[in-house]
């Protein structure tokens, strides 16, 4: 029973890391078009296989990162998209481990309220509430950015946020830019590292360590392999809802976000793709009776 407890209030706060993002601040359009000219060179020779960076840094008990891509489709299309909170929970369902999202406007603020658990079905009420605070997006005729951040969460967590930003490319297409970082406290942290050395100690991240040996392919693991992973998960839910946005285009939107994740099978894959579509199909069916 011990044994049971410990592991869903570890996986609770490995959810809830999941989402702890605090981003560093939005370069700004004029620094933006600098990064990509700068990193022009490593996208077009990414690993992903498509035009995308990933970086990481761990410094104590906070986690800075950032994810940089090219994205095949004009910067019009990206910015009304991201700059509607109410779409971001159609972007943040097809995470595994949001349950429900909603949009919440109350005396002049709007949040967007999340419930965070486990990789499987679960009640909403049994997931932990994130309530996410939405900044008035910056959005000009060159250049977007979203933030939306929350000061405190459960489970010993801090200092939760999401920031994108954007710029047009020639030929129709976009530069986008994620940003986050999370803190988290001893708590959290002790739970976390009894997690990393058992049910999660053979996943890694995506950047290669230095000083990897050769019985070592010398991947990131621990808690900057956190954060890497779910930081492909969100730009790959980010992709996914820019390709079919609309009510009317779950199924294939759930059906490309899978499918985009299993091409890095090692990091990403946790569940059966018909156990994946079938239990967001209900989380969305849940989401959508709620409002």
């Amino acid at each position: 029973m011990t044994r049971r407890i410990l592991r869903h209030a570890i996986a609770a706060i490995g959810a809830l890391l999941a989402l702890a993002v605090h981003p560093a601040p939005a370069l700004g359009p004029i620094d933006l078009r600098a990064r990509h000219a700068t990193l022009a060179t490593q996208l077009a020779s990414s690993p992903f296989a498509r035009p995308l960076l990933l970086q990481s840094e761990e410094a104590g008990r906070r986690i800075q990162g950032d994810v940089y891509a090219v994205i095949d489709r004009p910067f019009e299309e990206i910015s009304a998209a991201l700059a509607d909170p109410g779409h971001w929970c159609d972007i943040l369902i097809l995470h595994l481990n949001t349950k429900y999202c909603r949009r919440v406007d109350e005396a002049g603020v709007t949040r967007v309220d999340l419930r965070v658990g486990k990789k499987q079905p679960e009640p909403v009420q049994s997931a932990s509430l994130l309530s996410l605070r939405w900044r008035p997006a910056i959005r000009r005729a060159d250049y977007l950015a979203v933030t939306m951040d929350a000061t405190e969460g459960p489970s010993d967590t801090g200092d939760y946020g999401l920031l994108a930003e954007a710029i047009p490319l020639p030929g129709g297409r976009s530069f986008l830019h994620m940003g986050y970082g999370f803190r988290y406290g001893a708590a959290s942290q002790a739970a976390m590292q009894l997690y990393l050395v058992t049910w999660a100690r053979n996943k890694v991240g995506f950047t290669q360590q230095r000083g990897a040996t050769k019985d070592d392919d010398g991947l990131v693991n621990g808690m900057r392999a956190v954060a890497e992973r779910n930081t492909m998960r969100y730009y790959l839910a980010i992709e996914a809802y820019l390709a079919a946005p609309g009510d009317q285009q779950l199924d294939q939107r759930l059906a490309s976000w899978y499918d985009a994740t299993e091409q890095y099978p090692r990091q990403l894959h946790e569940i059966e793709r018909d156990a994946y579509l079938r239990m967001k199909r209900d989380e969305v069916q849940r989401q959508a009776a709620a409002r």
